[in-house]
């Protein structure tokens, strides 16, 4: 059997969810992957949950980073695999030359989408806060951040 890529893709949360955070990535190119094995802890706005290896196969393009916010069904892993099962989701554009995704500036906020709803409802800009405490996964600003801040300035 040939080996091909295959472009692995944010999962669909249903009708209401359509973006999720990625918390962190726990492969980088280069690995080996085994079927079923954690690549990955994502976030919608309800949970936070594992996401495993489709395939058995080798990582070779890493296309988010912790802290990403993606679309359902956008692409954040490149796997090389013998998989026939996965056949249907070889990609013709798959090349292992992607750039990788660039992690983003640590001194940068992360919010989950909650947060960013919670603030945007307020009539808040998420870039322009400051003085926000982030006790979210992975030290993001979380809901309850944001309902603390607004209380704060309420008082």
């Amino acid at each position: 059997m040939e080996p091909f890529l295959i472009d692995v893709t944010m999962p669909a949360m249903g009708a209401t969810v359509n973006e999720l955070t990625v918390i962190s990535l726990k492969v980088q190119p280069g690995d080996r992957v085994a079927k079923g094995q954690k690549v990955a802890e994502l976030e919608s706005d309800k949970s936070v949950f594992d996401f495993e290896s489709p395939c058995e196969g080798v990582v070779k393009a890493v296309l988010a980073a912790g802290g990403d916010v993606k679309p359902s069904g956008a692409p954040f892993l490149r796997i090389e695999t013998a998989d026939e099962s996965l056949r249907h989701l070889a990609s013709g554009a798959a090349t292992a030359s992607a750039a990788p995704a660039v992690p983003k500036a640590a001194a940068a906020l992360v919010w989950t989408p909650k947060a960013l709803k919670l603030a945007q409802e307020a009539g808040l800009d998420p870039a322009g806060i400051s003085g926000i405490e982030a006790t979210g996964p992975g030290g993001r600003v979380s809901g309850d951040d944001v309902a603390r801040y607004l209380a704060t300035r309420k008082s």
